[in-house]
């Protein structure tokens, strides 16, 4: 069943994700549109970039995180099996590699992602996958017309909206913005199998606190509740009751077992989406755990069978939180 459309997000918050959305980033990063925009032509809608990579202002020494918006997945796949797993279990990730002029090699995981699904992840699925990222800064460094920016732009103030909403009964009755997303990436880092560091929600917040100040303020006129104190400034109120907290403790217990069994599915997906999944799913790891991890040659010839040994013993170590 189609979900309804969301209400059309706060002006301030509108703006702001949109100044957000049109900041400058490194010019290597063209590198990467222009052979996506070959791949997918008058298909691609649009691609935003997130993640580590635009925090450290640094591409070509990361893995850059670029969401891939096309307008259904019909037109850019060769087969349906392959469209209908894009349907199934959205979004779908790939590994994408090229050089900069300067001979430098970008490494970038793309997910591909209908504008429908983006549209509908950041402002209704009950899990957080979407909305918990995009609410964090990003930059939209392709669009294929002024409609489609529009678009994304209103994606992601929904999602700003979303994690505040679903996120403000667990919170203290007064708080400041910067404790109220770092509870909030607490909640939501716990609904994905993440081998992040519990400091990890505290990193991002003050990376951008100016930001997540901004959206808050925003957001709270739209809001039933959330109140900014009229003699503080970056202090807001928000009272519920007992029951309303218990329940939303319910929804984030729920969340918790939904979020993680989907990332273990994703994880069999990327194997297989994929080039060199095996190989790229341990780096991943490395890199978050900062350790080696200790390959067996099963494991490349048949993930699907061999995975579940190395994901027990990360879980049963705590490795993944």
């Amino acid at each position: 069943m189609p979900h309804p459309h969301p209400a059309p997000p706060p002006s301030g918050l509108l703006a702001t994700m949109a100044q957000t959305c049109a900041l400058p980033v490194a010019d290597e990063l063209q590198a990467l549109v222009r052979v996506l925009r070959t791949r997918f032509g008058d298909s691609l809608s649009g691609l935003l970039f997130y993640g580590s990579c635009l925090r450290s202002g640094e591409p070509s020494q990361g893995l850059v995180d670029l969401y891939v918006l096309v307008d259904d997945y019909a037109s850019v796949r060769t087969t349906l099996l392959a469209s209908l797993a894009d349907q199934w279990l959205p979004p779908t990730v790939f590994l994408l590699k090229t050089a900069t002029p300067d001979g430098r090699i970008l490494r970038a995981k793309c997910a591909l992602i209908s504008m429908k699904d983006f549209e509908e992840g950041t402002s209704h699925w009950y899990q957080s996958y979407l909305w918990a990222r995009f609410c964090q800064p990003s930059r939209l460094v392709y669009y294929r017309n002024v409609a489609v920016r529009d678009r994304l732009h209103a994606a992601v103030a929904n999602a700003v909206i979303r994690m505040i909403s679903e996120t403000l009964a667990a919170q203290d009755p007064i708080f400041s913005s910067v404790a109220f997303w770092e509870r909030a990436f607490s909640l939501t880092y716990g609904t994905e199998l993440r081998p992040e560091k519990a400091s990890r929600p505290a990193e991002i917040v003050s990376h951008n606190a100016d930001y997540y100040a901004q959206v808050t303020c925003d957001a709270a006129g739209s809001i039933a509740g959330l109140v900014p104190s009229e003699h503080q400034s970056d202090v807001f109120t928000y009272l519920c009751t007992t029951a309303q907290k218990r329940q939303n403790r319910r929804r984030w217990k729920i969340r918790r077992v939904q979020g993680r069994t989907l990332n273990v599915l994703r994880l069999i997906k990327s194997f297989f989406t994929f080039e060199d999944g095996v190989d790229y799913v341990i780096w991943k790891l490395e890199r978050h755990l900062g350790e080696p991890i200790e390959v067996s040659p099963h494991l490349h010839r048949y993930p699907l069978i061999f995975c579940w040994p190395l994901l027990w013993r990360l879980l049963k170590n705590r490795r993944l939180r």
